[in-house]
């Protein structure tokens, strides 16, 4: 994260963050009354997603911070929910939704954390088991730098047994995580993709080798681990990629520290084609075999996803044959040809999860 100015937003001047960050990262300061004003000059940068990425607005979050994941309709859906911290990032993909849903796109973190920990102890007390993220508007990770926010989160969850936080990334910032003390309350998970991927459409990303060897060291201490692969990209030679991928991810990490792996393929909403096409012009990722979905977003063929699904599971279940794998946003048909069941023989997605986030990380549910 490369910050050149930092705004504050009149509303959170009054927050402790609003002085201390500052003051961490020594860069030049304006305070601003409305943000619209911030926007409309980041949107006359000729690259306004990528000018964006150096600017960053304290502000506060001003609605909940605790979010049910917004999924999409016609496809399973874990019911995953959101921690808001913060929103955009620094690290720049081809694929990324960010660069279309926010117009334009500017760094933003979020001040008023007095809220979001009362919202957190009342959802603990609610006693059901939950699963927290904070990478859905942001990477969980990138933040340390500006405010060791995912530190602060992963002591203030371990004081508690009824929910787990996942922190997913594709950095491999995990240094100012507490070595001791999670309580296993904390999964650190990774978004996993190929070389080629990584390479061409993940800019400022850690290489993948960087990603399994912070893995390891976090599974040296303890922490319980998931692995993303999604989103998964059509190319010619990628099912063998993939499965290589596995491979050496197995070959540095215990199956038996993995609560989950999930699997997606490139998908999008019809508007990320002209942002992507336009700041990616030697990508061609939007350019594939795609149909417009029951959801609205552009997806592959369904024969091409499920057999791309079908050879990277094939491979995992020679290496990992106890580790859940599960699909983001897929149908039952999918569900039944590439893994051979569907959710509802187990109780649905979310009762899945929840038991094996139970089952590892010494989960107990309280409610009803």
């Amino acid at each position: 994260m490369k910050i050149s100015k930092i705004y504050i937003d009149a509303s959170a001047e009054d927050d402790p963050l609003a002085r201390q960050i500052p003051d961490r990262l020594g860069v030049p300061v304006d305070h601003i009354g409305d943000p619209a004003w911030l926007y409309k000059g980041v949107a006359k940068a000729p690259d306004p997603e990528s000018a964006g990425k150096s600017v960053l607005l304290l502000t506060r979050n001003k609605g909940s911070f605790i979010r049910n994941c917004p999924g999409t309709s016609h496809y399973t859906c874990c019911g995953y929910r959101i921690l808001h911290i913060g929103a955009y990032c620094s690290m720049d993909c081809a694929y990324c939704i960010l660069q279309a849903y926010y117009h334009p796109p500017v760094l933003q973190f979020f001040t008023n954390q007095g809220q979001m920990y009362e919202e957190l102890d009342g959802f603990f007390a609610e006693g059901h088991t939950g699963r927290i993220g904070t990478g859905e508007f942001t990477d969980s990770l990138i933040w340390e730098r500006v405010f060791p926010i995912a530190r602060y989160l992963v002591n203030y969850f371990s004081g508690q047994d009824t929910a787990i936080l996942e922190l997913k990334t594709k950095t491999a910032a995990v240094d100012s995580l507490p070595q001791t003390g999670h309580c296993k309350k904390t999964i650190m998970a990774w978004s996993l993709n190929t070389e080629s991927v990584i390479r061409e459409q993940e800019r400022s990303t850690a290489s993948l080798e960087s990603r399994i060897a912070a893995a390891e060291k976090v599974q040296a201490n303890g922490y319980p681990l998931a692995f993303h692969f999604d989103p998964m990209i059509l190319y010619p030679g990628c099912h063998q990629d993939y499965a290589g991928v596995a491979d050496r991810l197995f070959s540095r990490i215990d199956p038996s520290n993995i609560v989950w792996i999930s699997l997606g393929s490139f998908r999008f909403m019809p508007e990320l084609k002209e942002v992507a096409a336009r700041r990616f012009p030697d990508s061609g990722i939007v350019y594939g075999e795609f149909i417009k979905a029951l959801d609205g977003k552009m997806r592959y063929f369904k024969p091409l996803r499920i057999r791309l699904y079908r050879s990277l599971i094939e491979r995992i279940r020679e290496k990992a044959p106890g580790v859940l794998l599960y699909f983001c946003m897929e149908d039952q048909e999918v569900w039944e040809k590439a893994l051979g069941y569907t959710p509802e023989a187990y109780g649905g997605l979310s009762r899945m999860l929840d038991m094996r986030a139970e089952k590892m990380c010494g989960l107990k549910r309280t409610g009803q």
